[in-house]
């Protein structure tokens, strides 16, 4: 058999290129990752202000706590504790990637050290790693559209080399018509499911669609009965923020 020159061989590579581009591999992947893009700018905004509701169930106990959050896009974010009077005060501040927290009864601010990031936030099922948002889904992530429905896209999102995040896998379930998230479950380095977070309740806040009630369940046998319920009342989007609040001399300013 005559081999093929390497004018012949270029054209077959070149065929090859533009066969996979075209196929139907290559586009899923284009689109978990603009699908991520929305779901990132659909849930942050350019800025958001928040009244919040957070109610802790345990196999023994119940609390509720209510707060104040400011944030500009997933890079700024303050949150100040306004009810249970013991809790009142109590400031949080996250810039890129630093968090600090500010304790009236000891007047102190305290850094959040990285090591402290799956730590309970406030004795929820919350943890400060998601206050910080760290990383951020759409560049340390990798998305793949695992399957489709007519509602529903399901996807899966395996870390980058290097990413500076905390889980194994994420698989997430996302609307079609919000392109908000319906469900997200984070498993470890070991393909242990540990948790699951649900968003229900859309309602739309000025011109925006928002999911209102999110419900973190953890699902290791330690904390069964566990479940954190957080209610967003009200909230107003891409409005102007002061930047005042994004700073370390915040924390004690903002916490009368």
């Amino acid at each position: 058999m005559q081999m093929m020159d390497m004018s012949g061989f270029r054209l077959l590579v070149f065929f090859f290129i533009v066969s996979f581009l075209n196929s139907p591999l290559f586009a899923a992947a284009e689109d978990a990752g603009s699908i991520v893009k929305k779901i990132e700018e659909n849930l942050n905004g350019k800025s958001a202000v928040m009244d919040i509701e957070m109610m802790v169930k345990t196999s023994r106990s119940k609390r509720t706590m209510r707060m104040k959050s400011y944030s500009i896009g997933q890079e700024k974010s303050f949150i100040k504790v306004l009810y249970p009077r013991k809790d009142e005060g109590i400031t949080f501040l996250k810039v890129d990637n630093g968090m600090w927290q500010y304790v009236p009864r000891i007047e102190k601010v305290i850094k959040i050290p990285a090591s402290m990031m799956l730590q309970s936030w406030m004795g929820s099922d919350f943890t400060n790693d998601d206050l910080v948002k760290e990383s951020s889904l759409s560049d340390d992530y990798q998305a793949q559209v695992l399957r489709e429905t007519g509602t529903e896209y399901e996807l899966q999102l395996l870390p980058k080399d290097d990413a500076p995040v905390v889980w194994g896998k994420i698989v997430m379930s996302v609307s079609k018509q919000y392109f908000l998230p319906t469900t997200v479950a984070y498993y470890d380095e070991d393909d242990v499911l540990i948790r699951q977070l649900s968003y229900t309740d859309v309602k739309v806040f000025g011109e925006r669609h928002y999911p209102s009630r999110w419900i973190m369940v953890p699902m290791t046998s330690e904390k069964k009965g566990h479940e954190t319920i957080m209610v967003v009342s009200n909230a107003l989007f891409d409005v102007e923020v002061d930047e005042a609040y994004f700073s370390k001399r915040a924390l004690k300013r903002f916490s009368r």
